[in-house]
């Protein structure tokens, strides 16, 4: 699956270029989160599914939704990685989000991902977190990605995997993290943009 970068709407500018930047893939459109998004976004966020082992039982209510949206937005401004909002190319509909998002103490940016969950199975999120892997390795320059799920998350697992993740360490709490070096990632660059093998 090959993923292209490009600018959005010009709200990218010379001092931030990662900021506003889009993520489009075979069957996926990646757009920066924004304000008018929270609707969607909470129903993705608090799909029971999506939850099960996601944000360890943080509450998610409209603030919370719209203070991530103001901190991924931070984020890209900074010059690092935030929150795409996921569409289908041949859809309007947000189906979910991708893109990386500060947790623990120090802060660290980690591979976050969610699909509702009648877009699984068909491979879209490993696609989804395929281009956000590519922006953060190609655009953003960074030498790894790092991500962590509930060890019963076997579906997350796969995705991970497929990209080259391996395992960093498990904690007694059941969190596996993973680390993806970018010379270790399962993405082949082709004409600048990556694809998966």
């Amino acid at each position: 699956m090959a993923a292209t970068v490009t600018g959005a709407g010009g709200r990218g500018s010379a001092e931030n270029p990662a900021h506003g930047r889009r993520c489009r893939t075979a069957r996926l459109d990646l757009v920066p989160v924004g304000m008018s998004d929270a609707a969607s976004l909470l129903r993705v966020f608090t799909d029971s599914d999506v939850r099960r082992y996601l944000l360890d039982g943080d509450t998610v209510s409209t603030d919370w939704v719209a203070e991530e949206i103001r901190a991924s937005t931070r984020r890209f401004e900074a010059g690092a990685g935030g929150l795409w909002v996921v569409r289908r190319r041949d859809q309007a509909p947000i189906i979910g989000f991708a893109g990386f998002r500060e947790f623990f103490d120090p802060p660290e940016p980690q591979l976050l991902y969610g699909l509702l969950p009648q877009y699984w199975g068909e491979g879209l999120a490993t696609e989804a977190a395929t281009a956000a892997c590519e922006f953060a390795f190609h655009t953003l320059g960074w030498s790894e990605i790092r991500a962590a799920i509930d060890v019963p998350n076997t579906a997350s697992r796969s995705v991970l995997v497929r990209l080259g993740f391996v395992p960093d360490r498990t904690t007694d709490d059941g969190t596996a993290f993973y680390v993806l070096g970018r010379d270790a990632a399962r993405l082949q660059v082709v004409g600048g943009f990556a694809t998966g093998t």
